[in-house]
């Protein structure tokens, strides 16, 4: 099996590289507005919301660097075919403007903005992120009322495009081949997850801190498990936030194609320098997933409970019928081609 993985240098308000419902997935982190680092990137892209900080206008200056997102938005509801899936990673800001402290909620501008275009949406997740520090409050110390919680959390808001869901031809080997473990559903397919830092280990990319710092960066974790969860092999990814590429590595681990836009060449050229070491991370994550599971077999039995069912590929049991067919993918070649690589995918070794 191979797949693509193109990447566009340019400003992913125009995604007219991309053609009209070719991407099966939206997996992206924008710049959140009203966090003081984005401020000069959405001042370039609209000079009013330098003038609205420097008026002291925090609500104009929210609306506007939303105003700017939403150009991507559309570009998104063009591209996702009927019933694909956009996952948005977003925190909210807290801020004072004016001398005025307040939360910006951008997650509830980006839910509205959704909706706008006729997106349906679906749970979200909360992933809580680590604390860099064991103070929990923000404000006068320990004394009430007029100290702060922490935001220790973003959100992945998940939407689909139009009212139905995908269809796939009956028993599709991409769709079957493609599943995930009945533990890996009860603890991806919740609510709140902690427990997403360290679980994969990324590339260690010879990045410079002021690239890093530019970054919308999550964890290699966070796309890889969104991929699996919302696509199946062969289908494309997009993130239009493209930054050190997390979403296209985790879309090569995962099988699937992937597309990404970047405003700063840098980015790619980093990316490109920890290329060679793909198939060896590829080959640990699918690993790791089926040595998780075989520890989850033995937690079981020592529970007292069996199984009904065989994988058939791996010799080890499964829970549900529909877990037979898994046949995790590994990276055995990365090509560079024009606008990015050609990845080649074989069966997961385990020798």
């Amino acid at each position: 099996m191979e797949t693509t993985h193109r990447v566009f240098v340019g400003d992913s308000r125009d995604l007219s590289a991309v053609d009209d419902e070719s991407v099966e997935l939206v997996v992206t982190s924008p710049p959140y507005p009203m966090i003081e680092m984005w401020d000069d990137l959405f001042t370039e892209l609209d000079p009013a919301i330098g003038d609205a900080l420097a008026a002291g206008d925090g609500y104009d200056a929210f609306e506007a660097m939303h105003a700017q997102l939403e150009r991507v938005w559309d570009e998104l509801e063009r591209v996702l075919v009927d019933g694909g899936i956009a996952c948005i990673n977003v925190g909210d800001a807290t801020r004072s403007v004016d001398g005025s402290f307040r939360v910006y909620p951008n997650h509830a501008r980006v839910l509205e903005a959704f909706e706008e275009r006729g997106f349906e949406p679906l749970p979200d997740v909360l992933w809580r992120k680590p604390a860099n520090s064991a103070a929990k409050f923000m404000g006068s110390g320990m004394i009430p009322p007029n100290a702060y919680v922490t935001l220790e959390h973003e959100y992945i808001l998940v939407f689909r495009k139009g009212a139905r869901s995908r269809e796939f031809e009956p028993r599709a080997d991409r769709r079957y081949e493609a599943a995930y473990f009945w533990e890996e559903r009860n603890r991806w397919f919740t609510d709140v997850w902690t427990d997403v830092t360290g679980e994969l280990q990324a590339i260690d990319r010879p990045a410079d801190d002021d690239l890093r710092e530019r970054s919308a960066a999550y964890p290699l974790e966070i796309p890889y498990r969104l991929i699996c969860m919302y696509s199946a092999y062969g289908d494309t990814v997009l993130d239009p936030f493209w930054g050190t590429g997390t979403t296209t590595l985790a879309a090569m681990c995962a099988g699937r194609n992937s597309v990404g836009s970047e405003l700063e060449d840098a980015f790619l050229a980093v990316f490109d320098d920890g290329i060679d070491e793909v198939p060896a991370l590829s080959r640990s994550v699918g690993r790791a997933r089926l040595e998780r599971h075989r520890a989850f077999v033995d937690r079981r039995r020592g529970e007292g409970k069996g199984f009904e069912y065989e994988a058939d590929y791996y010799d080890t049991p499964v829970v549900t019928k529909m877990e037979r067919g898994i046949r995790l993918r590994e990276v055995r070649a990365v090509d560079g081609i024009e606008d990015g690589y050609r990845v080649e995918h074989a069966p997961l070794s385990l020798e």
